[in-house]
């Protein structure tokens, strides 16, 4: 004797608003987006049309220790998050302030190469086409860096005074969508700039 087989009801998920912080987010990530995206352009229609040097060759290093800090801190803010929502508030801390850190490392290292660019090489933003766009460019993203390490220090602080717990996850999670988009740009900026532009 055979047996029909009884078709199980399909739960149904109700459906929830999403995240206001994280709609806002990627809202200011799609401008700021597009607000990166002209800079690009412009650096990139303005290679080579400059009328004196000096040049992207000759001024212009790899910072190859810089980009691998900033890029190494989208894995420890990562990690912060991961520690947090399992309420590991020591390694959530040690995870934050190595963010912080190679952060303020990376952004330490800009202002080392804008120096050198500045008093060594003798370029600035109105030497030429190059030092318009390159600072402009450069400097934008340095600026994202520098609201990054604000938020992250804000945090930082707060953590140290045992002000953020597991229920922050979320607040928490919001902050770290900048700071990877932070990271993203830089692989764009270093890609146009240090590459493609040299």
């Amino acid at each position: 004797m055979s047996t029909l087989p009884v078709a199980i009801p399909a739960i149904e998920t109700p459906w929830t608003l999403p995240s206001r912080g994280r709609v806002g987010m990627f809202y200011l990530i799609a401008a700021e987006s597009a607000i990166f995206t002209i800079f690009v352009v412009a650096y990139l229609y303005y290679i080579g049309k400059s009328l004196s040097g000096p040049t992207p060759q000759q001024v212009l290093h790899v910072p190859i220790f810089n980009t691998i800090c900033l890029l190494s801190s989208s894995l420890t803010i990562h990690l912060a998050l991961i520690a947090l929502r399992q309420r590991k508030s020591g390694a959530f801390n040690l995870f934050w302030f190595l963010t912080l850190a190679l952060g303020a490392i990376f952004l330490a290292g800009t202002g080392r190469e804008w120096y050198h660019l500045i008093y060594k090489e003798g370029l600035t933003i109105s030497t030429n086409l190059f030092g318009t766009t390159y600072y402009s460019l450069v400097g934008l993203h340095a600026f994202h860096v520098t609201a990054g390490l604000v938020g992250l220090s804000v945090v930082m602080l707060l953590a140290l005074a045992g002000r953020v717990r597991q229920e922050h996850a979320h607040q928490v999670d919001v902050l770290s969508l900048y700071w990877h988009f932070v990271d993203v740009v830089w692989v764009v900026v270093f890609t146009v700039v240090y590459i493609v532009g040299r």
